[in-house]
């Protein structure tokens, strides 16, 4: 028997990258062997490879199914119009000037969670698997009978309005404002909304897989632990029908008829899996005597490139926090960074742009773009009583890459543009006495 909407559990496995075995029915799993000649309960065995079958074991990832029906079975895909998303982010000149956009509205028809994505920006190839793609999600309607899956990178999600349940072929994985879920290339999956809406963010990363960041000096613990990262257990429909399947595939939209859920794997084992994290869980490290360290302190997850220590993308956060260090400067500073930096905000207020900077909206950062605190923050963190202080309520995040970051033309002249953005810092005035 499936499980009905009201008996679905969101239930979880603990730890970043272990070889996980779970099974909905007892005996799904083969003892010894991952492909026998007959699987157990008249399954299919396949294999589900998110690196080539040669990269050395400590970076391979690969999962067994055992699944009601082998995923070959399907009718052939046709192309379809792409909605929101892109994935060539050449067609406009690159601005250097700072750029801050509103929220995007929540759609006023019914919109699903494919259709609901919007593409801000990105960069890189992703023939070339490089590089990342920022979208923003806005949704009121269920994936019933539609399905999806993204052959070009893996989905990090940040929910910034609602809940979003993501009933995936290995399990069901519902996150809400402050955390995220991370949906790995080619695994398929449909939408449900808890709440009737929901929107957030998406990083498609073409690069390498999002992984831990080393911690170097810091030591054995601290910044976001192993064991707080959970992972579905088994769970699958038996569910026959008139459906339809979206692929994502080389940046264009196709889909193609099915006749029943890819969601039957009845049980599964191995390390590439989907995976959910609390923001809130984060060990946040900072200074206890002067100054402040860089950002880079605050690294959830980064997808390596080529070059030790330069990233094809950082997911950074800003989460509450102790302050105590004296004589110091606490916002972050005014800077330019060979790194190119989009912002969001899940909720509150981040403490360098107390206003036009919220949650939904976002903003960009290029490559050596001076930015820094608006005039009210300078005023304010320069006058302050530096006793200990608390920041609370506030999760503020940041896409980080190594590339220039391209708005798409969408973004460059959508009405939630702000372009008075650059008058934050028109008034910063000259202090300096001899």
């Amino acid at each position: 028997m499936t499980p009905t909407t009201s008996e679905k559990q969101t239930k979880y496995l603990s730890g970043f990258g272990n070889e996980f075995a779970t099974e909905a029915v007892k005996g799904a799993l083969p003892v010894g062997q991952n492909s026998p000649q007959k699987a157990p309960l008249g399954l299919y065995a396949e294999q589900f490879s998110g690196t080539a079958f040669t990269v050395p074991r400590v970076h391979n990832k690969r999962t067994w199914t055992y699944r009601i029906r082998p995923s070959v079975l399907h009718k052939p895909f046709e192309q379809i119009e792409n909605g929101g998303w892109e994935s060539e982010f050449n067609k406009l000149p690159v601005t250097p000037n700072q750029l801050r956009w509103n929220p995007l509205p929540m759609p006023e028809k019914e919109t699903d969670f494919i259709d609901g994505v919007t593409t801000i920006a990105g960069n890189g190839d992703l023939f070339a698997q490089s590089g990342i793609a920022i979208h923003i999600f806005a949704c009121n309607k269920d994936m019933t009978e539609r399905f999806f899956y993204n052959a070009d990178g893996e989905m990090l999600v940040v929910a910034e309005k609602n809940r979003v349940r993501f009933l995936t072929e290995l399990g069901i994985i519902e996150i809400g404002s402050g955390e995220i879920a991370v949906i790995p290339r080619g695994l398929k999956f449909r939408v449900e909304l808890p709440d009737s809406e929901a929107r957030g963010y998406i990083c498609e990363n073409y690069g390498a897989q999002f992984c831990l960041p080393d911690l170097g000096p810091i030591g054995a613990n601290g910044l976001a632990n192993a064991r707080d990262f959970e992972t579905p257990v088994a769970w699958f429909e038996d569910k026959e029908g008139e459906m339809e399947l979206t692929a994502k595939f080389g940046g264009n939209l196709w889909s193609c008829a099915v006749t029943h859920s890819p969601c039957d794997v009845v049980g599964w084992h191995g390390n590439y899996a989907p995976y959910k994290y609390d923001l809130r869980r984060f060990n946040t490290i900072g200074s206890i005597s002067f100054d402040h360290p860089d950002p880079s302190i605050f690294t959830v997850l980064t997808s390596p490139s080529g070059d030790a220590g330069v990233a094809n993308c950082d997911f950074v956060i800003f989460p509450d926090r102790w302050l105590v260090a004296e004589n110091t400067f606490r916002p972050p500073w005014y800077h330019r960074n060979v790194m190119s930096e989009y912002m969001g905000l899940c909720y509150g207020q981040y403490d360098a742009k107390e206003e036009g900077f919220v949650a939904g909206g976002g903003s960009l950062h290029n490559c050596m773009s001076a930015h820094g605190p608006d005039l009210d923050a300078f005023e304010k963190a320069s006058n302050a009583d530096l006793k200990p202080q608390k920041l609370e309520g506030t999760m503020a995040f940041m896409f980080e890459s190594r590339y220039i970051i391209r708005p798409t033309r969408f973004a460059m002249e959508t009405s939630e543009l702000q372009p008075e953005y650059f008058e934050v810092w028109q008034k910063l005035k000259k202090n300096f006495k001899m």
